[in-house]
């Protein structure tokens, strides 16, 4: 099997024994839980779920961008929330990123994630 470690500073640095995104057999990428971590700063974003939100899916497309895919090239999203009553915030902020192209999703209620953040998002998609 043929496979590829995505690198970008347009997302954080893992800050565990993995890499941001894997691509497979020149096609299919797999990027790695992305959390609110401002790839500039190394910081947490911190604040209200749209604030995570936002810099997880940022970070997410960073990495997607950085293999050569655009948001259109996702194809399955897993979605980790601590709080299920953030679910339709959550969703306005997500939306923004995924109107034109909507991929299949899952969102499970966890009850702690790394770094204490409150969203935590993962995709597969398809170069």
């Amino acid at each position: 099997m043929r496979k590829e470690t995505v690198l970008t500073e347009r997302a954080p640095k893992p800050i565990g024994p993995y890499s941001q995104g894997i691509i497979a057999e020149g096609r299919f990428l797999f990027v790695s839980g992305q959390i609110p971590i401002n790839p500039e700063t190394g910081e947490l974003v911190t604040g209200d779920i749209e604030k995570q939100a936002e810099q997880a899916l940022k970070n997410l497309l960073a990495v997607v961008e950085a293999a050569g895919g655009r948001a259109e090239n996702v194809v399955k999203v897993t979605v980790y929330i601590r709080d299920m009553g953030n679910y339709a915030r959550f969703n306005e902020v997500y939306n923004h990123y995924f109107s034109e192209s909507k991929p299949a999703r899952a969102v499970v209620e966890v009850s702690n994630l790394p770094k204490g953040v409150d969203v935590e998002i993962e995709a597969i998609a398809v170069l």
